[in-house]
């Protein structure tokens, strides 16, 4: 027993103590980065039937049914076979009349955070009639990180014998990696690969902040054509008759609670947060692994935006994998500043609160439990 422990009057009640997520610096192989493409944990039973609209939203119905026809289109082989064209691709002059097909072999999901474009769209690759090496699914975070473990040449080469290509929260704030993944996806179309995407808004646009689809297709520009557009209006569902977030606990019930919970982990929040800045986000995955609870003690705004954004990485692969969050300090909605909420990356902010706020619920049973 560690003698902060035994000062508190708590004794061991898990046959260890707890992890802790700053002892780990896991190293994440290539090949881990491609047999992980498919829906995280959290998404791996969802399908269409288990997608509840709201009532009140027929866009959330005319999407289950326009999905459920379009998974049902990819039975076959692709639209342009590479094989036609020659490997990966090249050859194109043999297919620039075929550029554009008949019908559009993308979907994009538009709507805004919380009104269940994950769930569709993992419900998607779910309904795909192929097996699961033919059907990638992965964040528009996670597609660059295989880019650049594998390098340009080779993603192509892995990715382009697929049937489909889900992109969650596609990236339009950072012009770089948009311009890099749109050639990736040039690339793909051409072999003959489905795409699938939700997105995040741009940096600016400050406007409602709901509804990317224009922001979308303008980046991603000569692939704009292949996309049906499915617009989804909604509230964000996990605000929908639910209570508010639960207030934070003390440090000794946080505590209490990662001693008595077998698989927790036990850290300082700003000692987490130092940690992350030394640890790559593609590995903040594997960072997770084997966890069953995170427990954090002084939770506290984070101080600049660099910070922000890793926290963010964090809080989207703890909620894939369903990791619930018990915490002392201030409550989540205030870990951002109100010049953060009304920046650029105010989307991806709100997501987080969102996020952790459900994994706080979550964790309210660990407290009682100790």
């Amino acid at each position: 027993m560690s003698s902060s422990t035994a000062a508190q009057g708590l004794s061991p009640i898990a046959d260890a103590v707890p992890l802790s997520l700053c002892s780990r610096e896991p190293h994440v192989p290539a090949d881990r980065l491609v047999a992980e493409m498919v829906p995280p944990p959290r998404f791996g039973s969802v399908r269409f039937g288990t997608y509840i609209p709201d009532p009140g939203r027929p866009s959330q119905t005319e999407a289950v049914r326009v999905l459920e026809g379009f998974a049902g289109g990819l039975g076959g082989a692709h639209a342009i076979g590479a094989a036609k064209r020659g490997f990966l691709g090249f050859g194109r002059a043999k297919a620039k009349a075929s550029k554009v097909p008949a019908s559009p072999r993308g979907v994009y999901l538009d709507g805004g955070y919380g009104v269940g474009k994950t769930h569709l769209l993992a419900s998607l690759w779910h309904a795909t009639p192929a097996e699961p090496s033919l059907k990638a699914f992965g964040t528009f975070v996670e597609l660059t990180n295989l880019v650049g473990a594998l390098g340009f040449q080779k993603t192509v080469q892995t990715l382009s014998g697929h049937r489909l290509l889900c992109i969650d929260e596609f990236e339009l704030d950072d012009p770089g990696d948009t311009v890099l993944v749109s050639t990736l996806l040039g690339r793909l179309v051409d072999a003959g690969v489905a795409l699938a995407a939700t997105s995040n808004t741009l940096p600016g646009k400050l406007g409602e902040g709901r509804f990317a689809a224009a922001d979308f297709l303008r980046e991603i520009q000569g692939l704009s054509a292949h996309f049906r557009t499915l617009r989804i209006d909604g509230d964000d569902y996990r605000h929908r008759g639910l209570p508010e977030a639960p207030a934070p606990h003390s440090d000794q019930q946080v505590t209490k609670a990662a001693y008595a919970t077998e698989g927790a982990s036990l850290d300082d929040f700003p000692h987490l947060l130092d940690h992350l800045a030394r640890v790559h986000p593609s590995r903040y995955g594997a960072l997770a692994d084997g966890l069953k609870a995170v427990c954090l003690t002084d939770v506290r705004p984070v101080p600049d935006q660099s910070t922000a954004l890793r926290l963010v990485v964090l809080a989207d692969r703890l909620y894939d994998r369903e990791v619930p969050v018990l915490a002392s300090g201030q409550p989540f909605d205030q870990l951002f500043s109100e010049e953060m909420l009304k920046g650029g990356y105010r989307k991806k902010y709100f997501r987080a609160i969102s996020r952790l706020t459900a994994l706080a619920r979550d964790a309210g049973r660990l407290v009682e439990a100790g």
